[in-house]
């Protein structure tokens, strides 16, 4: 499973572009009312299994997958949702990356030193568990084997094409209402696995920033049932 970075350049490139354009972190993310504690997630994209690897042509995001897991439903925050690997900082964490990474290991089972660090993003409030969350945006050099370790903390753990992201045919705005206000955000169909909330907002403002967006109809919008 191991990749030839020389391969790599084309998508690891804009990637690596869209954590530049800072406008596109700019967007409102619901803010932390109140003290919040820091956390970090792993946004780690790979090269599809499916894709040679030993080949001439510059890898594209279609060529991409993008680590995701399901939480548990008995969680106290976000229970059922789709998620980044990661977790709330411990104190031996010397950075946000060493947050992501030792949370992705806890949880998937993936090998750390087979993963690239490009860059960490703006800091995010994740009001609805009082938050602060730094997505690392990572690049899977050699993909290990992942599973859910804890299925108390995790129930799956998969790889989802980024083609599949793409498509427009698996796009929606969601909507959820709570204490008499109805929030809105963009969501991702997977094979009827509803990706939404935080997650989809930085793999939505990802996908803008590195040029990936095939135009989705934004009118199209689905309730989230909680």
């Amino acid at each position: 499973m191991s990749q030839n970075p020389e391969t790599l350049h084309g998508a690891r490139d804009e990637l690596l572009a869209a954590t530049r354009r800072t406008e596109a972190w700019a967007r409102p993310f619901p803010p932390v009312v109140g003290s919040a504690q820091p956390a970090s997630v792993l946004v780690l994209f790979g090269r599809l299994d499916s894709i040679p690897a030993q080949t001439d042509s510059v890898t594209m995001a279609a060529d991409l997958d993008v680590l995701l897991q399901r939480r548990a439903a008995t969680l106290s925050s976000h229970p059922g949702q789709v998620s980044f690997p990661g977790g709330r900082a411990e104190d031996e964490d010397a950075d946000a990356v060493a947050t992501a990474l030792r949370e992705a290991e806890e949880e998937t089972g993936l090998d750390p030193s087979g993963v690239e660090i490009l860059a960490t993003l703006p800091e995010l409030p994740l009001a609805a568990s009082n938050h602060v969350v730094t997505p690392v945006l990572a690049w899977w050099r050699s993909p290990s084997r992942v599973a859910a370790v804890d299925h108390a903390e995790t129930v799956d753990v998969f790889r989802v094409p980024v083609a599949q992201l793409l498509d427009p045919a698996n796009r929606h705005t969601s909507t959820i209402h709570r204490m008499g206000r109805t929030w809105k955000g963009p969501a991702f169909d997977i094979d009827g696995t509803i990706v939404w909330g935080f997650t989809a907002m930085v793999l939505d403002a990802l996908f803008d920033a590195a040029g990936w967006t095939v135009e989705w109809d934004r009118s199209v919008e689905r309730p989230i049932e909680l």
